[in-house]
């Protein structure tokens, strides 16, 4: 026994140092954390059990018997992020790099499963060089195999991705599957062929940087919603992350106890964000943090598309997203990076069991060429049908301007908003009163010998009859006007009200979004 016990170690210090201390040595120089080092740090302390330690790649079969190595460059198995379980993989760069293969796939999948089987988020450390080529068309089949378990754990259990290294080809899929990616800043790149290939077939010459960085994903892409200084940066905002969700798609994200912060408070200072004057901008996130608990705004997607603001909050120690027109931007304009970027909010959100919050400021969808030749109306579509189909409660505030077919689509009560309210500054019309005007007067304003006077009286006459919110309120279109500062008291509850809403559904397979 004591022999066997002794190979048994050997074994593990073996799988312990993956591709060897050299190639240790060169993930630090890089300023990379190994993928056990990765683990050891996103999971409560002393909770990682770990599956399939000791299997290794079918080397007679791929003419690489000379490099076997436990583990075969992938670690997996479970522990516990603030006490919750969760399932994990992590891509070891310094055993073949990080390259799946056969025994690899199935390390994966195998993790995959389970999660499914129990209920609980499955997280991917990506650090990866794409598929074995020793291993061939058993590589292709390992991704697609992955492949189809996060379609099917899709809305399930919550799929996170950090791309902590180069992820090439059938490396970057996965993620792209996954509800939410995270990046490490100057040593993670996403791309489907690298720098090398690009300049070989197009002639190209790029960085790695420039071709698939995380400021091109965050910002360009909109592929990853996040990014961090440092590896230790990504796998706090991981943590950070997943303490607003919940564990699958049955149960609802944890409830905290805001400490200090009272349910009633009223929010007098909201007051004096709005400006006078309608066309003059303001930041919708000063609106949303005082309304939310202390401290509990956390943004998804920051810096792409950033006419439209996203992510999670607290209100009286209950998860709900956020959504909120962005005036600094495009005077909050919807475009098609920001109807793209909503509609995938929404609908995880629904997925997931977490009511939605809308702050609406949009004076349309933005106008010209460019956005109609990307597709607007497709992709304007998207945030319609998000918000349409969402079961989830919907809660709605009007809070400035809200015209034409962008008020209906931001969580309008004829597409399913639970409660609808509207501060007295609300303006819902048609189109914006010197739009109306230039249309309904424009004989007369050709007529007139001071048009511009003209105009402004009647852009005045015009405000002060239809852009307001009491004709919406009159028709039962809104629940109420409120004052700002009673907003967190009525959203909170509002949400108490509305925490058992069951919303039948006709039976079907599957809608058809406009993708």
């Amino acid at each position: 026994m004591d022999d066997r016990l002794d190979e048994l170690e050997e074994l593990r210090e073996q799988a312990q140092l993956g591709g060897g201390e050299e190639r240790i040595q060169r993930q630090h120089d890089k300023g990379k954390l190994t993928a056990r080092e990765r683990i050891e740090y996103l999971l409560d302390e002393g909770t990682f059990t770990e599956f399939d330690q000791l299997r290794t790649h079918h080397a007679e079969a791929f003419d690489m018997p000379e490099r076997k190595i436990p583990g075969d460059g992938v670690v997996t198995g479970y522990g516990e992020i603030d006490g919750r379980t969760v399932f994990l993989f992590a891509h070891d760069f310094t055993v073949f790099g990080g390259s799946l293969g056969k025994v690899f796939a199935e390390k994966v999948c195998k993790i995959m499963d389970t999660a499914m089987e129990v209920g609980a988020p499955v997280i991917g450390l990506n650090d990866s060089a794409g598929a074995r080529i020793q291993e061939g068309v058993d590589s292709l089949a390992g991704y697609a195999d992955i492949f189809h378990r996060n379609q099917r754990a899709s809305g399930v259990i919550p799929q996170l991705s950090a791309i902590m290294g180069p992820c090439a080809g059938g490396a970057v899929y996965s993620p792209s599957i996954t509800d939410f990616i995270l990046m490490t800043e100057g040593s993670s790149y996403m791309y489907i062929t690298g720098p090398g290939v690009t300049e070989t077939v197009t002639g190209e010459s790029v960085t790695h940087e420039e071709l698939g960085g995380a400021s091109v994903h965050t910002g360009t892409t909109g592929i990853a919603q996040f990014a961090g200084q440092s590896d230790e940066d990504v796998l706090n905002q991981l943590r950070l992350l997943l303490s607003y969700l919940p564990q699958n798609n049955l149960e609802t994200p944890p409830r905290v106890d805001p400490p200090g912060d009272d349910p009633t408070r009223q929010v007098d200072a909201i007051r004096e964000i709005m400006p006078e004057h309608p066309q003059k901008p303001y930041d919708v996130k000063d609106v949303i943090e005082p309304i939310v608990d202390v401290d509990s705004f956390f943004e998804v997607g920051s810096v792409f598309a950033q006419n439209l603001v996203v992510g999670f909050a607290r209100m009286d120690g209950r998860t709900v997203g956020v959504v909120g027109n962005q005036p600094r931007v495009n005077a909050g304009t919807l475009t098609v990076d920001a109807s793209i970027k909503g509609a995938r909010f929404v609908r995880f959100c629904d997925a997931f069991n977490i009511p939605i919050v809308t702050f609406v400021d949009v004076p349309g969808y933005m106008p010209g060429t460019e956005q109609e030749h990307r597709g607007i109306i497709r992709h304007g579509a998207k945030l319609l049908y998000a918000y349409s189909e969402a079961t989830v409660p919907l809660l709605t505030i009007v809070l400035r301007k809200a015209y034409g077919g962008a008020y209906c689509v931001m969580s309008s009560k004829h597409i399913g908003g639970d409660v609808n309210y509207a501060w007295p500054t609300a303006e819902i019309a048609v189109m914006g009163p010197r739009g109306a005007v230039n249309v309904l007067y424009r004989r007369e304003l050709e007529a007139a010998d001071d048009p511009e006077e003209l105009r402004q009286r009647l852009i005045d006459e015009y405000r002060e009859e239809f852009a307001n919110p009491y004709i919406a309120t009159d028709r039962g279109y809104l629940d109420d006007v409120i004052e700002p500062a009673a907003t967190r008291a009525r959203l909170i509850d509002d949400l108490e009200m509305l925490e058992r809403k069951r919303e039948p559904q006709a039976q079907r397979k599957h809608g058809n979004i406009p993708l």
